[in-house]
């Protein structure tokens, strides 16, 4: 399983959670990102609850682990709880691609069937 925010090469979770005020004045002046105040809060701010919920559950798959089996909709409620700047879309999205939630492929398309070769977490689940 991939980690939240993990399409951004090089991401590290610690070193993102450790950001201050200066690493957001550079990152606000970086013409390579998308450079909004609110969005670069929830990234530092949902790297740090990533931290809690790794030292609380032995590691933030532990945490999912745990919340296996949960529809989409009890998902999305989760997650608006638990981090900043997270909706139906971006927590379907990551969790289809980690495995937490069935995708959109039809049964009836090849990827499906590599789709259950990999046993995804949706599948394994006893929730």
């Amino acid at each position: 399983m991939a980690p939240f925010l993990s399409y951004t090469p090089h991401f590290a979770i610690e070193h993102v959670a450790a950001y201050g005020e200066a690493d957001i004045a550079r990152l606000l002046a970086d013409a390579g990102i998308i450079r909004n105040r609110r969005k670069i809060a929830a990234a530092i701010h949902n790297a740090r609850v990533i931290r809690e919920l790794q030292a609380a559950h032995g590691g933030f798959r532990a945490w999912l682990d745990a919340q296996a089996g949960a529809d989409k909709a009890v998902w999305v409620k989760l997650f608006k709880k638990t981090f900043a700047f997270t909706g139906p879309e971006i927590t379907g999205e990551f969790l289809m691609s980690s495995g937490y939630l069935e995708g959109a492929h039809r049964r009836d398309c090849p990827v499906y069937a590599r789709i259950l070769a990999a046993r995804p977490r949706w599948l394994t689940s006893d929730g």
